[in-house]
């Protein structure tokens, strides 16, 4: 038997470690990266009498197809009368790859701008693909104003929509209506979508609702437009949909159909 010397023996067991730590470094991909198909949530938000979290649904290939919010039926009674009200999500870990950071649930008790179409009593569901930090950054005063102003380039546009003065908000940006929506064809505001901009470029997405269309406890599923040039840094839902479950008493609002280009 071939004896070693101390340092020869050294040298085989650090090369030794090292294989398995590689090794074990293959058998072990990060969760974020790689995640077994299924439902992951979010830590849950009180609002009014119940609760809201996020969930992402992962595909066998671990890629999201669909990212949401999980409302409470709870959560549609005790909600402030007055004031604009903000409530923070955090996104689960497996929803990293969707390129969202985080989500808020907006809730708006007499609606706001422009009156006679969103002045109902509504939630705002703001998925951001900006972080909290570049949010805060966002105060649409003196030369912030006019990066809030600052339009896509058209094919960035989604198709048919306009990105109207006067909708610039802090810690979002400004907001792009599409005019052939039903509440601007003297129908009722029941839901509509939004793409939120900033700097020229998409920071969310929002799904609206009203308090009334979510009480009536609807199950639909509405397709999003889509710009003719994608921004690669994040997924764009292809639909937005909402949903009752009677069995567990809450909401889904959802995201569906992720393609990320």
């Amino acid at each position: 038997m071939m004896r070693l010397s101390p340092a020869d023996r050294g040298q085989r067991c650090a090369l030794f470690a090292l294989g398995t730590a590689l090794l074990a470094g293959c058998a072990m991909p990060d969760r974020a990266a790689y995640s077994p198909a299924g439902t992951y949530e979010g830590p849950p938000v009180a609002i009014g009498q119940g609760q809201a979290r996020t969930f992402v649904v992962l595909d066998e290939r671990g890629q999201a197809n669909t990212l949401g919010i999980r409302l409470s039926e709870a959560a549609l009674s005790g909600l402030p009368a007055d004031g604009e009200r903000e409530y923070p999500l955090s996104l689960p870990e497996e929803a990293a790859g969707t390129g969202y950071d985080h989500v808020t649930v907006d809730w708006n008790p007499h609606g706001h701008i422009p009156p006679g179409i969103y002045d109902k009593p509504h939630f705002d569901f703001h998925f951001y693909v900006i972080d909290k930090e570049q949010r805060n950054a966002i105060t649409v005063e003196g030369e912030d104003l006019e990066r809030a102003r600052k339009a896509p380039e058209p094919a960035h546009m989604p198709a048919g929509y306009v990105l109207p003065p006067g909708t610039e908000v802090p810690r979002m940006g400004a907001h792009a209506v599409d005019p052939g929506s039903d509440e601007f064809q003297d129908k009722p505001f029941t839901q509509t979508f939004i793409y939120g901009f900033y700097d020229g470029r998409i920071v969310f997405v929002e799904p609206m609702m009203t308090l009334e269309f979510l009480a009536s406890r609807p199950a639909v599923s509405t397709p999003v437009k889509q710009p003719e040039v994608h921004d690669p840094a994040f997924a764009y839902p292809t639909g937005y949909g909402v949903r009752y479950d009677a069995a567990s008493a809450e909401y889904e609002i959802r995201l569906e159909g992720l393609v990320r280009h």
